[in-house]
């Protein structure tokens, strides 16, 4: 397949490299767009006020193209502009920390996967449940296998697959668990800080509360040790509202 390799934590991040060499060992022709710099958590914004440039990336062992923009920008100027050919596959990942719940939102590792499948590709998001991830290629290796497991033709149209890695060693792993998202929200707070100069700076820390969490669902799977895959479609639209709002205002 010829796979359009991306990320939001930057074309050098230690999940995308390993995921560049699992998809290539297992024959797969992998080009990598992906940002300059982490764009952790920029959801699926899109630059259209200042122009787009790129760096190239050739190493020993790996060639890549990176963008001064965001995960989105990069699904979209490569597939658009940068790629001879139109990829069969956008993979957008291994992000360092999970996506799960109210994550997808936030995402630009997911979003990324989202504008691949809004242009009409299949398109998956793979994450791990650690912000510090040392070795991946253990699911870097997964990730290659689980690949052909899914006929990408069968998935309904702008639907995109959400991968999560529990913190734990492949071999603790339990399992892959297809589910969906959990609807808990983060409790959220901020940490007020000094600088050197005295000036208060603050930082956005938070959880999911355990008690949030129902059963069956990614996150509270992922915390028992298994593989999460959430199918996600882009469709907000909410039935029981319409249906409530229809017999409220229209005549």
């Amino acid at each position: 397949m010829r796979i359009l390799l991306t990320n939001d934590d930057g074309i050098q991040a230690v999940g995308l490299r390993a995921l560049y060499k699992s998809l290539g060992q297992a024959g797969h022709d992998v080009r990598v767009v992906a940002p300059v710099a982490e764009m952790s958590a920029v959801g699926h914004a899109i630059t259209f006020t200042t122009p787009l440039r790129t760096k190239a990336f050739n190493e020993e062992g790996f060639t890549g193209i990176g963008v001064y923009g965001t995960p989105a920008d990069c699904v979209k100027l490569g597939v658009t502009a940068l790629l001879d050919q139109a990829p069969d596959l956008v993979v957008s990942g291994i992000n360092a920390g999970a996506n799960v719940g109210v994550d997808i939102v936030y995402s630009g590792t997911v979003s990324a996967a989202t504008e691949g499948a809004l242009m009409g590709l299949p398109a998956l998001a793979v994450s791990y449940d650690d912000f510090n991830p040392g070795d991946l290629s253990g699911q870097a290796a997964y990730v290659a296998d689980f690949i052909p497991r899914i006929d990408w033709a069968e998935l309904p149209d702008k639907c995109l697959i959400n991968l999560n890695f529990p913190k734990h060693p492949m071999a603790e792993v339990k399992g892959l668990k297809v589910c969906p998202h959990t609807r808990a929200s983060y409790k959220d707070w901020y940490d007020v800080r000094q600088d050197p100069r005295g000036r208060s700076y603050y930082w956005l820390n938070g959880v999911i509360e355990p008690g949030m969490v129902s059963p069956g669902r990614d996150r509270g799977l992922l915390w028992e040790g298994y593989i999460t895959c959430t199918p996600l479609r882009f469709d907000f639209n909410d039935q029981a509202a319409q249906d409530l709002l229809k017999k409220r205002l229209e005549p």
